[in-house]
Parts: C-alpha cells; structure tokens; sequence
C-alpha cells in the first residue's frame, strides 16, 4: 500500500477503532456507512475520520459513504490482519492468565499459541488448554510456534531482563503490561500498556465533571479521540 509512508501514529491508533465500528455496521446489514455514522461511533470528527481514511487511499462515495466490507477489507490489510499473528504471553500470574483466557484476542487475529513461565509451581499447569511452558525453553517455543509477537506480563522487577531475553530468542513485538517501561533495539516495536495511567486519566476528567455539576470550575473542552 502506497500510502503507509503518510498515515501518523495518531491515525494508526484510531484504525481499530474503525475497524471494528465497520465489521459492527456489516453484521447489522449495512452495506454502506456515511462518514458522520461512522465518525460518531468511533468519537472523532468527520473531517478527521475522512483525512485518516484518505492516508489509507479509502475514499468513499459522496452521497452514499463507505462501502463496509470494503472499509473492513482495506483497514484490516493495512492493520496486517490479512494473517494470523501467533502469541506467547510471558508471566502466567493473573493477568497473563486473563489474557490466555481471553478469547477475543484469537477472534482478532492473534491466537495465543504458549504460556511462558519461571515459576515452579506455575510451570506445568493448565490455562484454557496450553501447559505453561519454562522461560528456560522461549527459544525452542518460539521456533516450534512460528511466534514473533509476545505479552509481557511478567513482575515490573523482571521485566526488562525477560525482554531482553525474548528479542534475543527471535521476537521483534512486544506489548509491555508491565509498570516498567523496558527498552530494545529500534527493530523492536515495543507498545505499553499502563492500566493505572489509564485509570489516573479517567480520574482527571471525572474529577472535572464532578467540579462542574459542583459548579466549582468548568471541565475542559475535548473530544474522544487521540491526536
């Protein structure tokens, strides 16, 4: 696709957020989805929504919008869901057992073919149908899996020393849910994500909107989305 060169990280981050607004629109029976409809359920403005799909070279029809299957299509390509994209979640604790049990991440294109662990008492159980394996075997796993893609979740204290451990045995992505950011090679693409940033967010709006019907002070002027 000719136009990755032009499409920002602002774009890429809301293209999900299409994506799935448009596979939602085709399993109701549109075949069509104006640029306002599908602006309003994403929370972003026309104009931005029109300019993101254009760095895509998506445009629509005037007077009649996108066609959905092709709007799943064509973002779905550009996200690379065109393809499975096998994982391994490292630290098998609470979380990583959530997300092992979490089944739409293989309804999204990314099945979760091993569970990664150090811990005897960890090592050997079962979580939706995988054994968890040892840290010791990352290498041999990730080559009898085909896994490029893994889930950090790991305690924070160990996290950087796994991370350096997985890009060594062959990953080259890696989603960090740990509290520590962890650092590798630029050939790395390395996303965090901070549950308790989120949640300290979310505190500072509602915090606002509170002082509004309060009458103390006015929230600020914003808009779901990211720029």
């Amino acid at each position: 696709m000719g136009a990755d060169s032009r499409v920002s990280e602002a774009t890429i981050a809301r293209l999900p957020q299409y994506l799935q607004s448009s596979i939602d629109a085709a399993k109701a029976g549109e075949s069509t989805i104006s640029s306002d409809r599908l602006a309003e359920l994403v929370g972003v403005n026309p104009a931005t929504l029109r300019r993101d799909l254009a760095s895509l070279e998506i445009a629509g029809t005037r007077g009649v919008g996108y066609d959905t299957k092709y709007l799943v299509f064509e973002i779905g390509g550009a996200l690379g869901l065109n393809q499975e994209w096998p994982v391994v979640i490292v630290g098998v604790g609470n979380l990583g057992r959530a997300l092992g049990n979490y089944s739409g991440l293989e309804e999204r294109g990314f099945p979760v073919r091993a569970l990664v662990d150090n811990a005897p008492d960890v090592v050997g159980t079962t979580v939706s149908g995988l054994v968890v394996e040892h840290l010791d075997d990352i290498a041999a796993i990730l080559q009898r899996e085909s896994v490029t893609v893994a889930v950090l979740a790991t305690p924070p204290h160990a996290a950087q020393e796994v991370a350096d451990l997985l890009v060594g045995a062959g990953i080259t992505s890696l989603l960090n849910f740990t509290a520590v950011a962890v650092q590798a090679a630029e050939t790395v693409e390395v996303r965090r994500v901070d549950l308790a940033t989120e949640l300290q967010i979310l505190s500072f709006y509602q915090q606002r909107a509170n002082s509004a019907r309060n009458g103390v002070g006015v929230p600020i002027e914003r808009k779901n989305e990211q720029t």
